[in-house]
């Protein structure tokens, strides 16, 4: 697999007319046009090397994204106050949690041979409180997750790079999970009979942060699997850690047409007068838990240090960085999903609670 490829399934994605990175700041009246979204749907030692390979409600306050929130399975591994108090927390930290990548084929094409063959990929956030550090077993289940759909078959990259991804699922349980989104479906139409969508194939599971450093918001993210990157996960962008500038889109502004929904988040009085009239404002992670809400994913060609720069007010108050905040996260992720099988694909599905025999492995070649 070349990079070229990459290159070419970003050239076939991309619609012109977007603007240059330095014209797309969150609270600016950018516009910016992608291909249409469709509605349906540093410590690796303590793991095994990777294997290779072989809607719902559509507002939840923000409780919802506390895994205080009764688990439907039984324990977790998240320990509420594991780090002494919120105010222990880097200010910077908006949010917190493991995050999980995935792509899907297109459709009747169950092992892509390369990164052509993915429809487009996705992101699933399972929050965590900021103040929580993780023990040992699975994260658990707080019915809280979050689906992503990326309308590419890549990530952004650098500034350049500018997708619209929206808001699939809020509130989402692991089994509403597994029944709407990581299961294969096959389906009849009238032009062309039955076609069969791929079960959902994971690439990826870390921890993230989502940020703010003032004029922008930022997800980062630490990867914990695999323990090596491999040709998939550099083709479709992941890095061992990363970031993306996040800005989320006014609904009252009508977008260009490839990039509409069917429907606009339904957001309350609070979050519409925050907009200022604005096209977009940095993103919170409350405007997440809403369907259908827009935002705009900008690569950071910079890597990691913009989006875990170290607030002035933090230092003074002897509260460390948020880069030593998530390296601790993930290093306390990479020693719990040790103990969930004995391969990164085990790990995975044990962490969703599903069978791993019944998806796709986690991908590191095509």
């Amino acid at each position: 697999m070349t990079t070229s490829t990459r290159s070419q399934a970003i050239k076939e994605d991309d619609v012109s007319g977007a603007p240059p990175a330095s014209e797309v700041q969150p609270g600016s009246k950018h516009k910016t046009a992608v291909s249409e979204p469709e509605a349906k749907r540093p410590k690796r030692d303590a793991l095994h090397k990777p294997a290779n390979k072989k809607v719902e409600s559509n507002t939840h306050d923000d409780e919802s994204t506390s895994s205080s929130v009764k688990h439907e399975h039984g324990g977790s591994a998240v320990e509420p106050n594991g780090r002494g108090n919120s105010e222990s927390v880097p200010s910077s930290i908006l949010e917190k949690g493991i995050i999980y990548f995935f792509f899907r084929g297109r459709v009747g094409i169950d092992e892509p041979s390369d990164v052509n063959d993915i429809a487009r990929s996705f992101i699933i956030l399972r929050p965590i409180e900021k103040d929580a550090k993780l023990g040992s077993g699975p994260i658990g289940d707080a019915a809280n997750s979050r689906l992503c759909a990326i309308p590419k078959k890549v990530l952004p990259q650098s500034g350049r790079d500018r997708w619209i991804a929206f808001v699939e699922k809020t509130g989402a349980s692991f089994e509403q999970l597994k029944k709407e989104f990581l299961s294969s479906e096959d389906y009849t139409t009238k032009t062309v009979g039955t076609r069969h969508s791929p079960a959902a194939t994971p690439v990826g599971e870390g921890v993230y942060a989502i940020t703010s450093t003032g004029r922008e918001s930022h997800l980062v993210y630490m990867l914990t699997l695999p323990e090596e990157i491999g040709e998939v996960q550099k083709e479709i962008g992941l890095k061992d850690k990363g970031a993306f500038i996040l800005s989320t889109k006014n609904p009252e502004f009508p977008g260009p047409a490839s990039t509409r929904l069917p429907r606009a988040p339904e957001y309350p009085e609070e979050i519409i007068k925050e907009f200022r009239s604005l096209r977009w404002m940095p993103t919170q992670p409350k405007h997440l838990n809403y369907v259908n809400t827009q935002f705009l994913l900008i690569g950071e060609s910079s890597g990691v240090d913009k989006a875990l720069e170290p607030q002035k007010e933090d230092g003074k108050k002897g509260v460390q960085d948020p880069a030593n905040e998530l390296e601790r996260l993930e290093a306390e992720d990479a020693k719990r999903m040790k103990g969930l099988s004995k391969d990164d694909s085990g790990r995975v599905f044990a962490d969703l609670q599903v069978h791993a025999q019944d998806y796709p492995k986690l991908q590191t070649t095509f």
